[in-house]
Protein backbone atom coordinates (compact mmCIF):
# COMPACT_ATOMS: atom_id res chain seq x y z
CA UNK A 1 0.00 0.00 0.00
CA UNK A 2 1.67 3.21 -1.35
CA UNK A 3 2.04 6.27 1.03
CA UNK A 4 -0.59 8.74 0.96
CA UNK A 5 0.60 12.87 0.55
CA UNK A 6 -0.75 15.79 2.10
CA UNK A 7 -2.43 16.52 -0.85
CA UNK A 8 -4.34 13.80 -1.69
CA UNK A 9 -5.58 13.54 1.84
CA UNK A 10 -6.60 16.94 1.56
CA UNK A 11 -8.49 16.36 -1.26
CA UNK A 12 -10.18 13.34 0.43
CA UNK A 13 -11.12 15.36 3.43
CA UNK A 14 -12.74 17.69 0.95
CA UNK A 15 -14.84 15.23 -0.77
CA UNK A 16 -16.16 13.82 2.49
CA UNK A 17 -17.15 16.96 4.17
CA UNK A 18 -19.12 17.39 0.95
CA UNK A 19 -20.80 14.33 1.18
CA UNK A 20 -21.35 15.29 4.93
CA UNK A 21 -23.08 18.33 3.93
CA UNK A 22 -25.18 16.73 1.43
CA UNK A 23 -26.09 14.02 3.85
CA UNK A 24 -26.98 16.14 6.73
CA UNK A 25 -29.54 18.43 3.95
CA UNK A 26 -30.93 15.07 2.74
CA UNK A 27 -31.70 13.80 6.67
CA UNK A 28 -33.21 17.81 7.46
CA UNK A 29 -35.26 17.42 4.17
CA UNK A 30 -36.39 13.80 4.68
CA UNK A 31 -36.88 14.33 8.69
CA UNK A 32 -38.71 17.67 7.66
CA UNK A 33 -40.75 15.81 5.43
CA UNK A 34 -41.87 13.10 8.17
CA UNK A 35 -42.57 15.78 10.31
CA UNK A 36 -45.11 17.58 7.98
CA UNK A 37 -47.11 14.21 7.04
CA UNK A 38 -47.17 13.19 10.99
CA UNK A 39 -49.00 17.10 11.69
CA UNK A 40 -51.10 16.55 8.37
CA UNK A 41 -52.15 12.77 9.51
CA UNK A 42 -52.98 14.20 13.41
CA UNK A 43 -56.19 14.59 13.79
CA UNK A 44 -57.97 17.46 15.49
CA UNK A 45 -59.74 16.67 18.55
CA UNK A 46 -62.58 18.43 20.01
CA UNK A 47 -62.22 18.85 24.06
CA UNK A 48 -64.97 16.44 25.57
CA UNK A 49 -67.40 18.43 27.53
CA UNK A 50 -67.77 16.30 30.75
CA UNK A 51 -64.49 15.36 32.28
CA UNK A 52 -63.55 11.89 31.51
CA UNK A 53 -62.02 9.63 34.02
CA UNK A 54 -58.75 8.10 32.62
CA UNK A 55 -59.11 4.29 31.97
CA UNK A 56 -56.81 2.19 33.51
CA UNK A 57 -54.56 0.02 31.35
CA UNK A 58 -54.41 -3.55 32.43
CA UNK A 59 -50.59 -4.72 33.46
CA UNK A 60 -48.31 -5.73 30.67
CA UNK A 61 -46.18 -8.92 30.70
CA UNK A 62 -43.30 -7.33 31.29
CA UNK A 63 -40.93 -8.65 28.84
CA UNK A 64 -37.93 -6.33 28.23
CA UNK A 65 -36.59 -5.08 25.07
CA UNK A 66 -33.34 -7.29 25.65
CA UNK A 67 -35.59 -10.36 26.32
CA UNK A 68 -36.73 -9.96 23.37
CA UNK A 69 -33.63 -9.52 21.67
CA UNK A 70 -32.55 -12.75 23.27
CA UNK A 71 -35.35 -14.67 21.52
CA UNK A 72 -34.72 -13.86 18.58
CA UNK A 73 -30.90 -14.62 19.36
CA UNK A 74 -31.23 -17.96 20.10
CA UNK A 75 -34.43 -18.44 17.18
CA UNK A 76 -31.89 -17.27 14.61
CA UNK A 77 -28.76 -19.39 15.68
CA UNK A 78 -31.31 -22.27 15.83
CA UNK A 79 -32.79 -21.47 12.35
CA UNK A 80 -30.10 -20.27 10.72
CA UNK A 81 -31.94 -17.32 9.76
CA UNK A 82 -32.87 -13.93 11.06
CA UNK A 83 -36.48 -14.28 12.14
CA UNK A 84 -39.27 -11.58 12.65
CA UNK A 85 -41.47 -12.33 15.74
CA UNK A 86 -44.89 -11.19 15.94
CA UNK A 87 -45.94 -12.21 19.53
CA UNK A 88 -44.05 -13.11 22.55
CA UNK A 89 -46.85 -14.79 25.73
CA UNK A 90 -45.97 -15.44 28.73
CA UNK A 91 -47.50 -19.32 29.86
CA UNK A 92 -47.49 -19.91 33.46
CA UNK A 93 -46.66 -23.82 33.82
CA UNK A 94 -45.25 -25.74 36.53
CA UNK A 95 -44.09 -28.78 34.42
CA UNK A 96 -40.65 -27.09 33.84
CA UNK A 97 -40.14 -26.18 37.74
CA UNK A 98 -41.63 -29.96 38.35
CA UNK A 99 -39.31 -31.75 35.63
CA UNK A 100 -36.12 -28.90 37.46
CA UNK A 101 -36.86 -31.05 40.61
CA UNK A 102 -37.22 -34.22 39.26
CA UNK A 103 -33.53 -33.78 37.83
CA UNK A 104 -32.04 -32.81 40.53
CA UNK A 105 -33.44 -35.09 42.62
CA UNK A 106 -32.77 -37.86 40.52
CA UNK A 107 -28.88 -37.14 40.73
CA UNK A 108 -28.68 -37.79 44.31
CA UNK A 109 -27.25 -40.86 44.87
CA UNK A 110 -29.20 -43.20 47.19
CA UNK A 111 -27.63 -45.35 50.45
CA UNK A 112 -28.32 -48.37 50.82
Amino acid sequence: MGTATETDLAAALVTLQAQLAEMSARLEQLEGAKSALAAAAKPEVAEPQAPVEPVAEPAQAGITEEEVLAVSAALAAYLGVRVHIRQIRLVSSHAWAQEGRVSIQASHRLHS
